[in-house]
């Protein structure tokens, strides 16, 4: 090369050499999930989401460099760079069926997590009223008359009455698989109807949760109150982690909705309101999977009235704390992948 040449490849180097070796570090860092596992805490260069767009500036590179005739020491290099990006950016994409698991498991929580405001707020306006109208009925019974009518309380009392015939608790005498059904239709109405009234400018997810937390409380509450507790306790404590859970979550997704209605930013009302009900959407996937879940162990475990009760509590206790144990640490810790892929 010329002596300009080499002066031109020199400024060249010296001008994007730092992100080739940030580029260099990232590929290194990444080249396996364990590593990527081993370094994730220590972990201060490029972010993930960044390499698609460094990759794109990384080719143009590669080929300005060879159209000014660079050493190949320069276009060697970035050509070994391109092509452990390619690698890792345009492999195979992983089975379905591994993708929807990873969703479930990872995520899902950290969809959960990214709205902590919306979350909050849902959580609050679901437990508050449920536990406020528990403790009220415990101190004056006959609040339950204004929540329910006298036909309708003297039925929770005939499904949960201790002293019973009742083989199934809670329910009468219909087969397993069809009240999976019927609580899969329930639990699955429940959560739509909580998330789609967030379009009601977030007001119709604020009602459903109040009203939820309102009739779960006092059911609750009443059924405690005359005595009917421990047959109660023992139905619901190994369904209620997913389910309830499931409620105030896609309240919270039904929140964003509506808050993305009310203050759409920089961005058109409709635009807003789309990305709401797609990140809403996503949320609720997870949200189906833990009402059909519910549905399924209410059918099936909750019902049984020869479990001693130690047992149900055991096993409710267990559920609760894998359900908050997922959606709290579920995804800090992925395998590492590049799911934003550079279009051909």
């Amino acid at each position: 090369m010329s002596q300009a040449a080499t002066v031109r490849q020199e400024r060249f180097v010296e001008r994007h050499q730092a992100e080739w070796v940030a580029l260099e570090a990232w590929l290194d860092a990444r080249s396996s999930a364990r590593e990527a596992r081993a370094n994730r805490r220590g972990w201060s260069g490029m972010a993930d989401h960044e390499m698609p767009a460094r990759y794109r500036r990384l080719c143009q590179q590669l080929a300005l460099a060879r159209r000014r005739g660079y050493s190949p020491a320069v276009t060697d290099r970035l050509q070994e760079i391109m092509q452990r990006g390619h690698g890792l950016l345009y492999r195979a994409p992983r089975p379905r069926w591994r993708r929807a698991l990873e969703f479930l498991f990872a995520g899902f929580p950290r969809l959960v997590r990214a709205e902590p405001g919306c979350m909050a707020a849902a959580a609050a306006l679901f437990w508050l009223p449920l536990i406020a109208i528990y403790v009220a009925i415990q101190l004056r019974p006959e609040l339950a008359s204004a929540l329910f009518p006298p036909e309708q309380l003297a039925e929770f009392e005939r499904m949960y009455d201790p002293n019973g015939a009742v083989q199934k608790l809670g329910r009468s005498a219909e087969t397993d698989l069809t009240m999976f059904g019927y609580y899969i239709y329930n639990n699955v109405s429940i959560g739509f109807r909580t998330f789609a009234s967030g379009l009601l400018f977030g007001l119709g997810s604020i009602a459903v949760l109040i009203s939820n937390g309102v009739m779960i409380g006092g059911v609750a509450g009443h059924l405690q109150a005359v005595g009917h507790g421990d047959p109660f306790w023992r139905f619901v404590a190994g369904h209620s982690a997913p389910e309830l859970n499931a409620i105030w979550i896609a309240g919270g997704a039904g929140l964003r909705m509506g808050l993305n209605l009310v203050a759409p930013g920089q961005r058109r009302r409709i635009d807003a309101l789309v990305d709401g009900g797609i990140r809403g959407a996503k949320i609720c996937m997870g949200v189906l999977f833990m009402l059909v879940f519910a549905a399924f162990v209410e059918a099936f475990w909750s019902s049984i009235s020869s479990i001693p009760a130690w047992i149900k509590y055991g096993v409710g206790a267990g559920l609760w704390l894998l359900v908050g144990a997922w959606l709290w640490l579920g995804g800090r810790n992925p395998d590492v992948a590049i799911e934003d892929r550079i279009e051909s």
